[in-house]
């Protein structure tokens, strides 16, 4: 009954994500011959139309669903809808499209963990899976992020309108996705959002795959995922704070994730860990003596 459940609940997290990504459509619905910032933000009639569309979305979640699936649902669609809001963002040509690009990244990433744990380790599965409510440093750098874009396009509208800079920061985060995907993918039920202290019998040593360029793929492409918001953004502040505090997390992060892996799997992790490289600057994993 309980693979079933959560089975469940990845399906309608799908449902609830596209439901709310239809958001898109408001703009047609509304006027066509109207730009979608102007539709959408700066028009009474749009502002109406934005506000019954999130009730209407709600109330339709109520009817559907209760309890533990009205909470995925709930999740899922607010994401579905902050892409969707950022899709229609990133197709102006204000100087916010670059803040439309970076809702769609960051939604679709918290989105896209969840899904990939429901299809990958759905024993593991939970709300906490989507990673809205990481840690308070998290949030905070992120509310960091958006006050720096909003102050500095405010000042100097110009330093938000480097499009050859803000493709980078999007090649960046769209390379950093697909290798943290890759390596949930990869790892199967191994992948645990939470540092495992216990071997649980299912618990392998993988090295194929992404493994076998890195020993860990998926902070690897957390990372440079992190940084390349920042270089999307054209945020210079940060993008230093964010380079800083993103590698102080994950040195300590790996350290405390291969003490375990040594004490699961002793030689075979050592042998591994003397080939392949952590695939972070200056950052060698925990320190074994001879």
């Amino acid at each position: 009954m309980a693979g079933v459940r959560l089975i469940q609940e990845g399906r309608v997290s799908v449902v609830s994500f596209m439901l709310g990504a239809s958001v898109i459509s408001l703009p047609l619905l509304i006027n066509r011959f109207s730009e979608p910032e102007q539709t959408l933000l700066g028009a009474a009639p749009g502002r109406i139309a934005l506000v019954t569309f999130i009730a209407a979305l709600n109330g339709l979640l109520l009817l559907l669903y209760r309890a533990q699936l009205y909470q995925v649902a709930i999740r899922a669609s607010f994401l579905g809808f902050a892409f969707g809001c950022g899709l229609l963002l990133s197709i102006t040509q204000s100087p916010w499209k670059p803040f439309g690009w970076y809702v769609c990244s960051l939604s679709f990433f918290h989105y896209s963990e969840y899904l990939v744990t429901a299809m990958n380790n759905p024993k593991s599965l939970s709300i906490d899976s989507f990673l809205l409510n990481h840690s308070l440093e998290y949030t905070l750098a992120a509310v960091s992020s958006w006050v720096e874009f909003t102050i500095e396009t405010t000042i100097y509208p110009g330093l938000k309108q480097i499009t050859w800079l803000s493709v980078i920061g999007l090649i960046m985060v769209l390379f950093g996705e697909l290798l943290r995907k890759c390596a949930m993918l990869t790892a199967g039920s191994n992948f645990n959002h939470i540092v495992q202290n216990e071997k649980s019998d299912s618990h392998r040593l993988v090295t194929s795959g992404v493994y076998s360029w890195f020993r860990h793929p998926s902070y690897v492409g957390w990372f440079y995922w992190s940084i390349g918001t920042q270089v999307l953004l054209c945020n210079p502040l940060c993008l230093i704070g964010y380079t800083l505090a993103s590698w102080r997390f994950f040195r300590e992060r790996i350290e405390e994730e291969e003490f375990a892996l040594i004490h699961f799997f002793g030689e075979n992790y050592l042998e591994y860990k003397k080939i392949v490289p952590t695939g972070l600057p200056f950052i060698k994993g925990v320190k074994v003596e001879p």
